[in-house]
């Protein structure tokens, strides 16, 4: 049985299983007294497949509530503090911690149904460092439904309506707060893998009531039920590639920088040394054909290249290319090739920041920095596929007068909430950074049809 400590102002809101330790002049209590009585089968046990309708409808903004202890949430504001320094101190994000926030056990509230004791952490890398150091209190949240079941056997396999992870985006760097959503519907329109998406409300009670902490979208974890649900099988391989391996320049694997997500305790990356030896082989200008053969006996090169025609038509500057983060790859069982899976789509749909995102042509990209573009690109064969697939996308997921309408749509859905997000939790300004930030993708669009034209022509 797991006891807490917690002050004296905290026992009114636990009574039960409570005694006095004397020598800290603090109470002991014992929160593993509960019933879970909100529980079914549909809403809450591991038994009922993901719900996406009800998880991620698209035309709707639902509502999350967190209920955190006092104690809780100053812990989370305490391990912060050891991470990233003092809140508000300085408005720089390039530096982060190695280290993930703390976990917490918390009560999520939706629709006047509880979770019990959900795994509740702040989440990001350099938009948590930033979005912290700013003193935005907009902070990013990652939710495991049964983080805590060893401690609370009464949520043992916990899920909301099915689904173990989520993540709880706060739209860092996007005042339109659309992008994460419409990006990643961009993707999965088009045929690839790739997270459901929905808009939510998040209230926060630390303490003393709800406080509003602003328009979020929730995302679908990767390593929960994307592979379940898109793949076959979910036994593979599955990899968060960050750091210089990232980037597949030759030379630079390490096996620290291909974290695994899934058969973690299997000390196996063969698949991925054997990508990197395919791409970096010694035939691939003196035997194109070959060297073709050699890279699809282990990366699903079709995929790779759709994706990349998605990403650079739409633009996405925070991603393979420009950075060595932010995507999957997936060993595929049915296939036994590695698949490629976007991920943290925030930053897409706007030309960028540090260089901005790619042109379609890949000027100006060294080939042998990020060779998984530039070596794809000078090859005939996979340029050919490559450009098939930008003028596939411009003509039909990307196609300018739908995404007018759906911007449109969307913009109408959230604004009321978005232009009421409150000082101190929100990246406006003004409410009139909200439809600025609409009419800048509403151009963008439009501009991405023109440069494509001249591309292709």
């Amino acid at each position: 049985m797991k006891k807490i400590l917690l002050p004296i102002i905290l026992l009114a809101s636990f009574m039960a299983c409570e005694q006095e330790h004397a020598a800290t002049s603090e109470i002991v209590i014992d929160d593993t007294d509960f019933e879970a009585t909100d529980w079914t089968t549909d809403t809450h046990s591991n038994d009922a497949d993901p719900n996406f309708e009800e998880v991620f409808e698209d035309n709707a903004v639902k509502r999350l509530d967190l209920v955190i202890t006092a104690d809780r949430w100053e812990a989370m504001l305490d391990d912060m503090t050891s991470l990233y320094g003092t809140f508000g101190t300085g408005r720089g994000g390039n530096s982060f911690s190695d280290e993930n926030p703390i976990f917490v056990p918390a009560e999520v509230f939706y629709e006047g149904t509880q979770w019990y004791k959900v795994g509740v952490r702040f989440k990001g890398n350099s938009s948590l460092a930033s979005t912290w150091k700013s003193g935005n209190m907009k902070l990013s949240f990652k939710l495991d439904f049964d983080e805590f079941e060893d401690d609370y056997p009464q949520i043992k396999n916990q899920r909301f309506y099915g689904f173990k992870k989520l993540s709880l985006k706060n739209n860092y760097n996007d005042k339109s707060m659309l992008r994460e959503k419409v990006a990643g519907d961009i993707f999965r329109n088009a045929g690839l893998t790739g997270s459901h998406t929905a808009f939510y409300t998040v209230y926060v009670d630390h303490g003393d009531g709800p406080i509003y902490f602003g328009l979020y979208t929730l995302v679908e974890e990767v390593d929960d039920t994307v592979i379940d649900t898109q793949f076959a099988s979910n036994d593979g391989n599955l990899y968060q590639p960050d750091g210089d391996g990232a980037s597949f320049a030759a030379g630079t694997f390490s096996e620290s920088q291909f974290v695994k997500e899934t058969n973690e305790d299997a000390a196996d990356w063969s698949d991925i040394q054997h990508l990197f030896a395919a791409l970096h082989a010694g035939n691939r200008t003196s035997d194109a054909a070959a060297w073709r053969a050699g890279l699809e006996a282990v990366l699903d090169t079709d995929v790779f290249l759709k994706y990349l025609a998605v990403n650079t038509v739409i633009q996405n500057w925070d991603t393979y290319g420009r950075m060595t983060h932010n995507y999957f790859l997936y060993n595929n069982p049915e296939t036994n090739l590695l698949t490629w899976i976007p991920w943290d789509n925030n930053e897409a749909l706007q030309t960028g920041n540090r260089g901005g995102s790619l042109a379609l042509n890949f000027s100006g990209l060294s080939s042998s920095e990020w060779p998984l573009i530039g070596y794809l690109y000078s090859d005939a064969t996979y340029k050919a596929q490559y450009d098939a697939y930008v003028e596939e996308v411009v003509s039909g997921v990307f196609n300018a007068s739908d995404l007018q309408t759906t911007y449109t749509a969307y913009a109408a859905l959230v604004e009321p909430y978005a232009i009421t997000e409150t000082r101190g939790y929100s990246f406006l300004n003004s409410s009139s950074d909200f439809q600025s930030a609409i009419n800048g993708l509403k151009t963008h669009v439009t501009q991405r049809a023109t440069a494509v034209t001249v591309y292709l022509n």
